[in-house]
Protein backbone atom coordinates (compact mmCIF):
# COMPACT_ATOMS: atom_id res chain seq x y z
CA UNK A 1 0.00 0.00 0.00
CA UNK A 2 1.65 3.13 -1.26
CA UNK A 3 1.47 6.06 0.99
CA UNK A 4 0.37 9.75 -0.34
CA UNK A 5 1.61 12.61 1.49
CA UNK A 6 -1.20 15.87 0.14
CA UNK A 7 0.52 19.01 0.59
CA UNK A 8 -1.33 22.28 0.42
CA UNK A 9 0.26 24.94 -1.03
CA UNK A 10 2.07 27.34 1.63
CA UNK A 11 0.03 31.09 2.57
CA UNK A 12 -0.27 33.37 -0.63
CA UNK A 13 -0.81 36.43 -1.43
CA UNK A 14 -4.45 36.12 -2.27
CA UNK A 15 -5.48 33.97 1.29
CA UNK A 16 -3.80 37.27 3.19
CA UNK A 17 -5.89 39.82 0.68
CA UNK A 18 -9.04 37.68 1.81
CA UNK A 19 -9.38 36.81 -1.97
CA UNK A 20 -10.37 33.86 -3.48
CA UNK A 21 -7.92 33.16 -5.72
CA UNK A 22 -8.76 30.48 -7.55
CA UNK A 23 -6.83 29.98 -11.18
CA UNK A 24 -6.02 33.71 -11.59
CA UNK A 25 -2.50 33.08 -12.78
CA UNK A 26 0.30 35.27 -10.62
CA UNK A 27 -0.94 34.37 -7.64
CA UNK A 28 2.19 34.03 -5.30
CA UNK A 29 3.13 33.31 -1.94
CA UNK A 30 3.52 35.65 0.74
CA UNK A 31 6.95 35.93 2.98
CA UNK A 32 5.49 33.47 5.56
CA UNK A 33 4.48 31.25 2.49
CA UNK A 34 8.11 31.32 1.55
CA UNK A 35 9.06 30.68 4.53
CA UNK A 36 6.86 27.75 5.31
CA UNK A 37 7.57 26.37 1.67
CA UNK A 38 11.64 26.90 3.10
CA UNK A 39 10.45 25.29 6.16
CA UNK A 40 9.53 21.59 3.95
CA UNK A 41 12.40 20.33 2.61
CA UNK A 42 13.79 19.32 6.74
CA UNK A 43 9.71 18.19 7.79
CA UNK A 44 10.10 15.90 5.19
CA UNK A 45 13.51 14.75 5.63
CA UNK A 46 14.42 10.77 4.83
CA UNK A 47 10.93 10.03 3.03
CA UNK A 48 11.78 9.06 -0.23
CA UNK A 49 9.46 10.04 -2.97
CA UNK A 50 8.76 7.68 -5.76
CA UNK A 51 7.04 10.88 -7.39
CA UNK A 52 6.33 14.41 -6.89
CA UNK A 53 3.24 15.43 -8.82
CA UNK A 54 1.89 19.31 -8.23
CA UNK A 55 -1.30 21.56 -9.57
CA UNK A 56 0.25 23.82 -12.65
CA UNK A 57 -0.94 26.97 -10.46
CA UNK A 58 2.16 29.08 -9.21
CA UNK A 59 1.46 28.92 -5.60
CA UNK A 60 1.83 25.20 -5.29
CA UNK A 61 4.88 24.66 -8.12
CA UNK A 62 6.84 27.42 -5.88
CA UNK A 63 5.65 25.74 -2.73
CA UNK A 64 7.49 22.71 -3.96
CA UNK A 65 11.03 24.77 -5.68
CA UNK A 66 12.82 24.70 -2.11
CA UNK A 67 11.75 20.72 -1.93
CA UNK A 68 13.07 19.57 -5.52
CA UNK A 69 16.36 22.57 -4.67
CA UNK A 70 16.98 19.87 -1.94
CA UNK A 71 16.57 17.03 -4.38
CA UNK A 72 18.83 17.18 -7.09
CA UNK A 73 17.25 15.18 -9.63
CA UNK A 74 13.80 14.77 -8.39
CA UNK A 75 11.60 15.84 -11.29
CA UNK A 76 8.20 17.50 -10.90
CA UNK A 77 4.66 16.72 -12.91
CA UNK A 78 1.75 19.01 -13.16
CA UNK A 79 -2.06 17.06 -13.45
CA UNK A 80 -4.32 19.75 -13.89
CA UNK A 81 -6.96 17.42 -11.94
CA UNK A 82 -5.25 18.84 -8.81
CA UNK A 83 -5.79 22.18 -10.08
CA UNK A 84 -7.68 25.06 -7.71
CA UNK A 85 -11.67 24.17 -8.41
CA UNK A 86 -12.53 26.84 -11.08
CA UNK A 87 -14.88 29.36 -9.04
CA UNK A 88 -16.04 31.01 -12.57
CA UNK A 89 -17.55 34.36 -11.91
CA UNK A 90 -16.32 33.63 -8.51
CA UNK A 91 -13.00 33.84 -8.99
CA UNK A 92 -10.93 37.21 -7.44
CA UNK A 93 -13.60 38.38 -5.81
CA UNK A 94 -13.51 39.05 -2.11
CA UNK A 95 -14.53 36.44 0.62
CA UNK A 96 -16.55 38.78 2.68
CA UNK A 97 -18.84 39.96 -0.43
CA UNK A 98 -18.73 36.50 -1.66
CA UNK A 99 -20.46 35.54 2.14
CA UNK A 100 -23.69 37.52 1.09
CA UNK A 101 -24.43 35.62 -2.07
CA UNK A 102 -26.87 32.93 -1.39
CA UNK A 103 -24.79 30.20 -3.33
CA UNK A 104 -22.09 30.43 -0.21
CA UNK A 105 -24.65 29.11 2.19
CA UNK A 106 -25.32 26.20 -0.34
CA UNK A 107 -21.36 25.65 -0.61
CA UNK A 108 -21.29 25.57 3.27
CA UNK A 109 -24.00 23.89 4.21
CA UNK A 110 -24.77 21.35 0.38
CA UNK A 111 -21.82 21.32 -1.10
CA UNK A 112 -22.84 18.17 -3.06
CA UNK A 113 -25.35 20.70 -5.28
CA UNK A 114 -23.23 23.92 -5.54
CA UNK A 115 -22.16 25.39 -9.24
CA UNK A 116 -20.38 27.95 -9.09
CA UNK A 117 -21.56 30.47 -11.84
CA UNK A 118 -19.38 30.25 -14.65
CA UNK A 119 -17.18 27.59 -13.12
CA UNK A 120 -17.42 23.80 -12.16
CA UNK A 121 -19.82 22.44 -9.36
CA UNK A 122 -18.02 20.74 -6.46
CA UNK A 123 -19.13 17.30 -7.45
CA UNK A 124 -16.71 17.53 -10.78
CA UNK A 125 -14.11 19.33 -8.47
CA UNK A 126 -13.80 15.90 -6.01
CA UNK A 127 -14.46 13.21 -8.97
CA UNK A 128 -11.76 14.64 -11.41
CA UNK A 129 -9.23 15.07 -7.89
CA UNK A 130 -10.16 11.75 -6.15
CA UNK A 131 -10.23 10.12 -10.03
CA UNK A 132 -6.12 11.65 -10.03
CA UNK A 133 -5.59 10.25 -6.84
CA UNK A 134 -6.63 6.62 -7.54
CA UNK A 135 -4.80 7.03 -10.82
CA UNK A 136 -1.34 7.92 -9.48
CA UNK A 137 -1.49 5.27 -6.51
CA UNK A 138 -2.00 2.13 -8.50
CA UNK A 139 0.69 3.85 -11.04
CA UNK A 140 3.48 4.52 -8.32
CA UNK A 141 2.65 1.22 -6.79
CA UNK A 142 2.89 -0.72 -9.59
CA UNK A 143 5.85 0.43 -10.15
CA UNK A 144 7.45 1.14 -7.00
CA UNK A 145 5.90 -1.15 -4.69
CA UNK A 146 3.29 -1.05 -1.78
CA UNK A 147 6.11 0.46 0.53
CA UNK A 148 6.47 3.85 -2.15
CA UNK A 149 5.55 7.15 -1.16
CA UNK A 150 4.59 10.01 -3.37
CA UNK A 151 3.87 13.65 -2.98
CA UNK A 152 1.04 15.95 -4.26
CA UNK A 153 0.74 19.73 -3.46
CA UNK A 154 -2.65 21.31 -4.15
CA UNK A 155 -5.26 23.36 -2.89
CA UNK A 156 -7.71 22.99 0.35
CA UNK A 157 -11.01 22.52 -1.57
CA UNK A 158 -9.05 19.71 -3.34
CA UNK A 159 -7.48 18.06 -0.43
CA UNK A 160 -10.19 17.93 1.78
CA UNK A 161 -12.73 16.79 -0.74
CA UNK A 162 -10.01 13.79 -1.61
CA UNK A 163 -10.29 12.84 2.55
CA UNK A 164 -13.55 12.67 2.27
CA UNK A 165 -13.78 10.11 -0.10
CA UNK A 166 -10.97 8.58 1.83
CA UNK A 167 -13.45 8.19 4.39
CA UNK A 168 -16.25 7.46 2.97
CA UNK A 169 -17.48 10.88 3.67
CA UNK A 170 -20.08 12.54 1.66
CA UNK A 171 -19.41 15.70 -0.03
CA UNK A 172 -21.61 17.27 1.80
CA UNK A 173 -19.44 16.92 5.24
CA UNK A 174 -16.38 17.87 3.54
CA UNK A 175 -16.68 21.47 5.25
CA UNK A 176 -15.73 19.86 8.64
CA UNK A 177 -12.60 18.78 7.39
CA UNK A 178 -9.57 21.44 7.44
CA UNK A 179 -6.43 21.70 6.08
CA UNK A 180 -3.98 25.27 7.04
CA UNK A 181 -1.57 26.49 4.62
CA UNK A 182 1.69 24.20 3.73
CA UNK A 183 -0.10 21.57 6.05
CA UNK A 184 0.67 17.88 5.10
CA UNK A 185 -2.24 15.06 4.92
CA UNK A 186 -1.05 11.61 4.03
CA UNK A 187 -3.43 8.63 3.10
CA UNK A 188 -2.78 5.24 2.20
CA UNK A 189 -5.26 3.18 -0.14
CA UNK A 190 -4.75 -0.31 0.34
CA UNK A 191 -7.10 -3.34 -1.50
CA UNK A 192 -10.16 -2.63 0.41
CA UNK A 193 -10.18 0.47 1.80
CA UNK A 194 -7.84 3.40 2.32
CA UNK A 195 -6.87 5.25 6.06
CA UNK A 196 -6.47 8.72 6.75
CA UNK A 197 -2.65 8.96 8.59
CA UNK A 198 -2.38 12.51 9.42
CA UNK A 199 -4.50 15.72 8.81
CA UNK A 200 -3.25 19.10 8.15
CA UNK A 201 -0.37 18.18 10.26
CA UNK A 202 2.00 21.59 10.75
CA UNK A 203 4.45 19.57 12.76
CA UNK A 204 7.12 17.10 12.63
CA UNK A 205 6.65 14.46 9.74
CA UNK A 206 9.26 11.30 10.93
CA UNK A 207 6.40 8.69 11.47
CA UNK A 208 5.90 8.79 7.51
CA UNK A 209 9.67 7.23 7.17
CA UNK A 210 9.10 4.03 5.73
CA UNK A 211 10.45 0.91 7.86
CA UNK A 212 9.66 -2.76 8.10
CA UNK A 213 6.18 -3.83 9.52
CA UNK A 214 6.87 -3.51 13.40
CA UNK A 215 2.80 -5.00 13.83
CA UNK A 216 1.18 -2.26 14.37
CA UNK A 217 -0.72 0.19 10.88
CA UNK A 218 -3.57 0.76 10.15
CA UNK A 219 -6.29 -0.66 11.10
CA UNK A 220 -4.64 -1.97 14.59
CA UNK A 221 -6.74 -2.92 16.80
CA UNK A 222 -7.19 -0.94 19.82
CA UNK A 223 -5.15 1.80 17.86
CA UNK A 224 -1.64 0.62 18.24
CA UNK A 225 1.66 2.19 19.10
CA UNK A 226 2.20 4.49 17.02
CA UNK A 227 5.88 5.63 15.37
CA UNK A 228 8.75 4.34 17.25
Amino acid sequence: MATLILVRHGRSTANTSGLLAGRTPGVELDERGAAQAAALPARLDGIPFAAVVSSPLQRCTQTLRPLLDARPGTELVTDERISECDYGDWTGRKLSELGEEPLMEVVQQHPSAAVFPGGESMRAMQARAVACVREWNERVEREHGEKAVFLMCSHGDIIKSIVADALGMHLDLFQRLHADPCSVTALSYTRLRPFLLKLGDTADLGALVPREAEGDGPGTVGGGAGAP
